[in-house]
């Protein structure tokens, strides 16, 4: 409170004994203060928790002690006083910052492994894939390899088949051609038997001719067949007639005629002499 120095002030021995009192308490508790907060920083040494004022409180107003009416009163400075601090309470801890190089580096970490997952799962499905064309490209060299054998093994089956069937038309011909020289071989042999045979016939024909005495009144060329046995010697064993030429006479000439040329000429080859024995068939003629 400011006083104008144009009022008149009385001046009461009263009042300037209060304000002196009271100026007198307020440096004694602002000296007990500034001791009690010393002495509790000596002996307390331990961190001491602070809670943090956005303001500091309002300081405590001393009531003004009237000034003497003689002079003006100087208003005192306001003390500032400083909080006492507040007991410790187990209060939870303040929740941490989080730690963004931590974070970065482990959500790098998680990226790394998902990357090398990624990386294992398409290496894996690569190995599968080239497993797969490899098992397929040696199943297809299988397949060529079996196709190239069947191949193989078909064409040396048609070769042997082939070769079979020659050697089978060569034997074939071979046989025909051996058939046909054996055939040619026994015609010429039949020829040769034939000729032998013709020519021992004609023989046995003038023998029995010179041993016939024909009958005087036999007329023309009559002919008679007789069946005449014989032995391998030429003898002959018996005679019957076959074919009578109609004349008696004359058959039974050429019967006595027979007997009479025992033994027959025969061939000495037996294929030759097997058209004379053991029986022959002997036709007579007289002008033959």
């Amino acid at each position: 409170m400011n006083i104008s120095a144009d009022v008149p002030f009385v001046s009461r021995p009263g009042s300037n004994l209060i304000a002196g009192a009271l100026a007198l308490g307020v440096h004694v508790v602002f000296v007990l203060l500034l001791v009690f907060g010393v002495s509790w920083q000596t002996q307390h040494p331990a961190p001491v928790m602070v809670d943090l004022w956005e303001a500091l409180p309002p300081p405590p107003v001393a009531k003004p002690a009237r000034p003497p009416a003689s002079a003006p009163v100087k208003t005192p400075e306001p003390v500032k006083v400083k909080p006492a601090p507040r007991p410790a309470v187990d209060e939870p801890p303040p929740p941490k910052t989080p730690d963004i190089a931590l974070e970065k580096k482990k959500a790098e970490s998680e990226r790394q492994k998902k990357l090398q997952a990624m990386q294992a799962v398409e290496e894996k499905a690569r190995a599968d894939a080239a497993r797969k064309a490899q098992e397929t490209q040696l199943a297809e060299r299988k397949k060529r390899e079996l196709l190239r054998q069947m191949e193989e093994e078909d064409l040396t089956r048609r070769m042997a088949d082939e070769v079979a069937a020659s050697e089978a038309r060569q034997a074939k011909l071979a046989e025909a051609q051996a058939k046909l020289a054996e055939a040619a071989t026994a015609s010429k042999r039949q020829t040769e038997v034939a000729g032998v045979v013709g020519q021992y016939r004609d023989l046995i024909s003038a023998k029995v001719r010179g041993n016939t005495r024909l009958p005087d009144n036999l007329a023309g060329n009559p002919q008679v067949r007789c069946l005449v046995k014989l032995l391998p010697t030429g003898e002959v064993q018996s005679v019957r007639v076959t074919q009578s030429s109609g004349n008696a006479a004359y058959d039974e000439a050429v019967v006595r005629g027979i007997w009479k040329s025992s033994p027959l000429p025969l061939p000495g080859e037996r294929d030759a002499r097997a058209a004379f024995v053991p029986e022959l068939s002997f036709v007579h003629r007289p002008k033959e």
